[in-house]
Formats: C-alpha cells, structure tokens, sequence
C-alpha cells in the first residue's frame, strides 16, 4: 500500500499547484485595476478551477490515509 500512499501525495500537490495558481490569476487580476464587473467576471472564471484543485487535494489526502490504514 506504499504505492497509494505515493500516489496520494502526488495528487495532493498536484491540487496544492492549482490552488497557488488560483491564487495568483485572481492576484493578477486585482492588480490590474479592472473594474468591478471585469474582476468578479475574472474571479468567477477562475472558481472553478479553484473547486477542481480542492477536490485534487482532498483526494488525494483521503488516498494517503487509506494507504496508511491498510498498510
């Protein structure tokens, strides 16, 4: 069960990246100065991609516990 526990951890920080990178695009986009409708059009594009990341990582932490229960 070494291997889930690896592959757990990888998918976790596949789900960290994409959280950084979430982070940033909204980052960028507030420091472009766009008005209200751009930015809360900008963000809006980016929840998604924030929600998938969750689910990566949340996936991901739940691979590594199983592995460590069975093994």
């Amino acid at each position: 069960m070494e291997i889930l526990v690896w592959v757990g951890a990888g998918v976790s920080v596949l789900g960290l990246v994409g959280l950084i990178w979430s982070i940033l695009r909204v980052a960028r986009a507030k420091r472009a100065n766009l008005s209200d409708e751009d930015l809360r059009a900008a963000v809006q594009k980016v929840v998604p991609l924030n929600m998938g990341a969750l689910l990566l990582s949340v996936l991901g932490l739940m691979m590594v516990m199983v592995g460590i229960s069975l093994g």
